[in-house]
């Protein structure tokens, strides 16, 4: 008989292998710090636009991973926000994109970086390797429009985000470059909205439990980096990550990052162990889903559909949707797998198999406070798969 202390144990282990350590963490501020100091130069063309560096993405929220290998690098996502001296009426898209470019090459030559700065659709990357490598993708932006903000705190509000989330996640919307834009290169008041540091204040209040919830509505609290918490919320949505990475390795077929964790957030519901958030979020999850446009609602954002791949005709060949399912359904068995035995060895091969995670078996038995017998074996559970995946190049032919 698996305890309810045993199970939480276990998942325990399994996350504390998944998770970056602290000095991760540390390095990336390190990163983006440096940069920022550098765009704020003296010499720097950047030096009047009081510029704001910041982490986007899984380093933001505190749900970054451990790469599969040590060869792959860290990924960084950032944003370099000019919040001062650009405006849409009077500079291109092009012109924001190739400033922030210019600084970033002459900071790459500086710091000694080999790899040359690389164009993205919407961003820079600089690869920054040393004792810990990254890939930084910065980027450029410039604060929307205060309309813009506006529209998106009505929408927040009228799906029933709290007015204070509503007011501080809208207010910190930006306007993104887009080389793909038809308007790049001319002046445009049309530009692509995102925002990461609004998506960070609502994750950071679904972490919360509701009586914390409660009281952020009613006083002003200093924030914790995301990072430096560990709640279940980030403890599941990390655990969720690395499994479908290994069900579909490298696949474009498989659910994206933002999906999960915007879901998993939504059917968090402030529970204060890993075991019942994790059993909670895996049964909730479908029913966050939308029947209709917009399947998954970007939080801050509500008219952005986080899913709108699942219905594009030029995206049917990798069936999104029905994959997403299918590595719904695979992680409710393993999960149940895992946590319904005490059997160490049972349960280090499911992490090695199903997570890429290595752990002794005695350390596990100490953990467990479980003595295997000489000849004796713990009683296992079979383990069941749902078939692969569909596959890109499995379409019909």
């Amino acid at each position: 008989m698996v305890t309810n202390e045993q199970k939480e144990i276990i998942l325990q282990v399994l996350v504390e292998n998944l998770d970056l350590p602290q000095s991760a963490y540390e390095k990336a501020k390190k990163r983006y710090e440096d940069l920022g100091a550098w765009f704020d130069r003296d010499d720097s063309q950047l030096k009047g636009n009081n510029v704001h560096i910041f982490p986007q993405g899984s380093f933001l929220l505190g749900t970054a991973i451990r790469p599969l290998n040590r060869e792959e690098e860290y990924d960084l996502d950032l944003a370099c926000k000019l919040r001062n001296g650009v405006s849409k009426v009077t500079h291109t898209q092009k012109f924001v994109k190739d400033l922030v470019g210019n600084e970033l090459e002459l900071y790459r030559k500086a710091r000694g970086i080999q790899e040359d700065l690389v164009s993205k659709h919407r961003c820079w990357r600089l690869e920054y390797q040393d004792d810990i490598s990254f890939h930084l993708d910065i980027v450029p932006a410039i604060p929307a429009d205060e309309m813009k903000k506006s529209m998106l705190f009505e929408s927040m509000n009228k799906l029933g985000e709290s007015q204070k989330i509503a007011k501080s996640a809208s207010d910190t919307a930006i306007s993104i470059t887009d080389d793909r834009d038809p308007n790049f290169t001319n002046l445009s008041e049309d530009w692509n909205i995102s925002n990461p540091e609004g998506y960070g204040v609502w994750f950071a209040n679904r972490m919360k439990t509701s009586e914390e919830r409660i009281l952020l509505e009613k006083a002003q609290v200093d924030r914790v980096p995301e990072y430096k918490i560990k709640t279940p919320l980030q403890r599941c949505v990390q655990m969720l990550k690395r499994h479908r990475d290994i069900m579909f390795s490298d696949d474009e077929s498989k659910p994206i990052s933002i999906i999960i964790t915007t879901l998993a957030a939504r059917a968090y519901n402030g529970e204060t162990d890993i075991f019942t958030a994790l059993n909670n979020i895996l049964e909730k999850m479908p029913k966050m889903l939308n029947p209709i446009f917009p399947r998954v609602p970007n939080p801050v954002n509500p008219e952005e559909d986080f899913a709108d791949r699942w219905a594009m005709a030029e995206y049917e060949y990798l069936k999104l949707e029905q994959n997403f399912f299918l590595w719904l359904r695979q992680a409710q068995i393993d999960f149940h797998n895992i946590t319904s035995s005490n059997d160490a060895k049972f349960i280090s091969e499911s992490f090695s198999k199903k997570f890429s995670v290595k752990v002794k078996n005695d350390e596990l038995e100490k953990k467990l406070g479980t003595i295997r017998l000489d000849g004796i074996s713990s009683p296992t559970i079979k383990e069941h798969n749902i078939q692969e995946p569909i596959k890109p190049w499995k379409d019909s032919f």
